[in-house]
């Protein structure tokens, strides 16, 4: 059975959805109008919204709204839902879990599926040392308990952060963040002791791994000092920043440099993780082994569960008590886990992204080879950008990035932006999407594009 079977013919989410772009009414629909209207009265304004749908079932490739709307899912939640919504297997294990008992802390009364989740993540995350995990809430929580657990393995406190990274919204992880609109503006003072270096960005800085890692490192030691830094942090390929691919040798020779200075190399893998780029983790294909990894997003099907896990021996650095929090590694999302990576593991997953990469590079160089604004397509597996320019002066194009986004859910397709500069389409469709959804939504975008 091919990958492509696998997910053809397992009963889908939810109500088992027709595997369709439907629109009964405009997008949004009136029902869908009353709740965004509901939400403007009760939730609080800085929480925005892409997609204006009441959505009510989702599954396989498809968002159902309360109209009556099928909209095809090119995003994933921003890379959750990556085995489908609702996916059969995360459903009975949450049932079984949600009946027996939802939540004792961990650090009161232990149960064996956090345990579980934390041996699969110290099995399949890169590297044959021994390791260790901790679970937590959120990609933004696993990021702080990774810089506290370097910092107190190494004793020192400086963390380097990278151009165009993103890590989360809470103090400590705005400051890793690059970009100020709209995570970080008005909201600082930030944490101290954390500084930034050049990304290789290969569209745009023109250089190869070794000069773009050299670079970086020399700011490092000239602005920071190796005897001052506790850890580096990076996505393997940066997500928020726009897919942002580097240069092939420039994470290992970080990797080696910080090996050399009592470093500790952090791989944010929140976004990349879990077959997104058609292998397990995306450091995996760019040859590196971080001392720590950070997940979330795909790790629970949905459900939500972060983790780090690590060389054991930076793992146990922290003293007892020292990491923790009353719902880390909640028992219904630890379940799901341990069901979602049973997915990821045995039913073909990691080909499909491989499959789904082919359709999306193919697909988008087509587009390109006819419209210079496609400046560059990159990215792995179901992982990949299209950065947009004017096609004059190759300046980012954040304006038309943005058009073709609201008419592409318009039509019924959910698309998303990102980039620094805003000019950058990410697809980050389900492992579950059909050959047919997803070329029928690439079809969709490159009618936006033509009609911008």
């Amino acid at each position: 059975m091919s990958a492509t079977e696998t997910f053809t013919h397992v009963p889908l989410g939810g109500p088992s959805l027709p595997q369709e772009r439907r629109l009964i009414t405009s997008i949004p629909g009136p029902r869908s109008q009353e709740l965004i209207a509901r939400k403007a009265a009760a939730v609080a304004a800085g929480v925005g919204h892409t997609a204006a749908v009441h959505t009510v079932a989702a599954g396989g490739g498809v968002i159902v709204d309360a109209d009556g709307n099928s909209l095809i899912d090119l995003g994933s939640g921003i890379a959750v839902t990556s085995i489908g919504n609702a996916h059969p297997k995360v459903v009975a294990a949450v049932q079984e879990q949600v009946a027996q008992f939802t939540h004792t802390c961990f650090m009161v009364a232990p149960y064996e599926s956090y345990v579980e989740v934390a041996e699969a993540l110290n099995r399949i995350t890169p590297g044959d040392h021994q390791k260790k995990s901790a679970l937590f809430n959120s990609g933004a929580e696993a990021v702080e308990n990774a810089i506290k657990v370097a910092r107190k393995f190494t004793k020192k406190q400086a963390i380097v952060a990278f151009d165009h990274g993103y890590h989360g919204r809470t103090n400590l992880t705005m400051g890793l963040t690059a970009k100020s609109m709209p995570y970080k503006s008005g909201f600082g003072p930030f944490a101290s002791e954390i500084y930034r270096a050049p990304m290789s960005y290969p569209y745009r800085d023109g250089l190869s791994g070794a000069a773009a890692a050299k670079n970086a490192i020399s700011i490092i030691e000239k602005q920071v000092g190796a005897d001052n830094l506790a850890a580096i942090i990076i996505e393997p390929i940066q997500g928020e920043g726009g897919f942002i691919v580097p240069a092939e040798g420039f994470l290992p020779a970080l990797v080696e440099w910080a090996r050399a200075n009592n470093v500790v190399f952090i791989a944010d893998e929140i976004q990349t993780g879990f077959a997104r780029t058609g292998a397990m983790f995306a450091s995996e294909l760019l040859g590196i082994v971080p001392d720590l990894i950070t997940t979330a997003k795909g790790i629970a099907g949905g459900l939500p569960l972060a983790a780090v896990t690590g060389r054991a021996e930076i793992m146990d650095a922290s003293h007892t008590g020292g990491l923790g929090g009353t719902y880390g590694g909640n028992p219904i999302a630890c379940a799901a886990a341990i069901a979602a990576i049973d997915v990821f593991e045995n039913d073909g997953v990691i080909e499909r992204a491989r499959e789904i990469g082919s359709i999306l590079i193919s697909r988008l160089t087509d587009m390109q080879s006819r419209d210079a604004r496609i400046g560059d397509i990159r990215g792995h597996g179901a992982m990949i950008a299209a950065e947009f320019v004017d096609a004059a002066t190759g300046d980012p194009d954040a304006a038309l990035t943005a058009a073709v986004a609201k008419a592409c859910i318009a039509e019924g397709v959910i698309v998303l932006t990102c980039g620094t500069y805003g000019n950058v389409i990410r697809f980050l469709p389900p492992l579950s999407i059909s050959d047919t959804l997803l070329n029928e939504g690439l079809d969709v975008v490159a009618a936006a594009l033509a009609a911008a």
